[in-house]
């Protein structure tokens, strides 16, 4: 298949999935963005942007489901916030949630590779979380979009699931057996439903993941002229998939951060 096949299929696959998501955190997020300041992100992600300063700056959130985190930065200091998803459904949550809230966001419903150059330079953060380098076939192409959008000083903060994850199976629930080298380069295909908040069965819509070592994630930032500022392992699961590794004694990195810095002269700047 080609990059486009996949990424096709994958929309279909999330449009199908968002209101099945929906019957579970829709009701209680609508609920809790109408308390002034609310947000949904951790510590580890506030001290962050903390160190970052969020306040005031232009962020654009890639892969931004239903927008929970976009709205939530805006509430704690961030200036224009645009998130970008490929699923049509997650974008009109999003708007509901921001129009529901009274919150300023904007949400655009496009691939990462088709977002319009209009936004080109617009950003001094580039927030991607949970669950969104996976679904990407190519990251160069990603990041080469994360270059683009970005202001000369921008920032790009990646909290994720670890890679290393790919390696097991995720529907274990005491034990973690390994499944897959590390090194797999062909696509996971799934029909087993992608709920990972209630666990709901159903067949779902072929969806593709795609596995990233951490050096491919880490090389392709040099590649397009991001500084690698800090990189950080965590023994705490972000992806809802994994919470029983976390009761385990011996257990693989969980999830990271990656902070970036683009320092580069923008293009026809000289």
């Amino acid at each position: 298949m080609e990059n486009n096949e996949y990424i096709q299929a994958n929309r279909a696959a999330w449009n199908q999935a968002a209101p099945i998501h929906a019957e579970h955190n829709f009701e209680k997020l609508l609920n809790d963005f109408k308390t002034p300041g609310f947000t949904c992100l951790d510590d580890i992600e506030k001290g962050i942007l903390d160190e970052i300063g969020l306040a005031g700056k232009d962020v654009a959130q890639l892969c931004c489901n239903n927008g929970r985190e976009l709205l939530s930065l805006r509430n704690i200091g961030a200036a224009r916030c645009v998130g970008f998803d490929l699923a049509d459904a997650f974008i009109e949550q999003g708007r509901t949630l921001a129009s529901s809230a009274g919150i300023d966001c904007e949400f655009v419903c496009s691939s990462v590779n088709e977002i319009p150059r209009g936004y080109d330079g617009g950003f001094d953060l580039v927030y991607i979380t949970v669950g969104a380098l996976g679904w990407m076939p190519d990251l160069e192409d990603f990041f080469a979009v994360v270059r683009r959008l970005l202001r000369p000083g921008g920032w790009l903060l990646i909290y994720e699931m670890h890679p290393m994850l790919d390696m097991f199976d995720a529907e274990a629930e005491d034990s973690f057996p390994l499944r897959h080298s590390y090194f797999k380069s062909e696509p996971y295909a799934e029909e087993g439903g992608l709920d990972y908040y209630g666990n709901k069965e159903y067949h779902s819509l072929v969806s593709y993941w795609f596995h990233h070592k951490v050096s491919d994630i880490i090389q392709v930032c040099l590649n397009n002229g991001l500084q690698l500022i800090s990189f950080q392992e965590y023994d705490h699961d972000v992806s809802s998939v994994f919470k029983g590794m976390e009761k385990q004694e011996i257990k693989p990195p969980l999830s990271y951060t990656l902070v970036a810095r683009y320092l580069g002269v923008r293009e026809g700047n000289g």
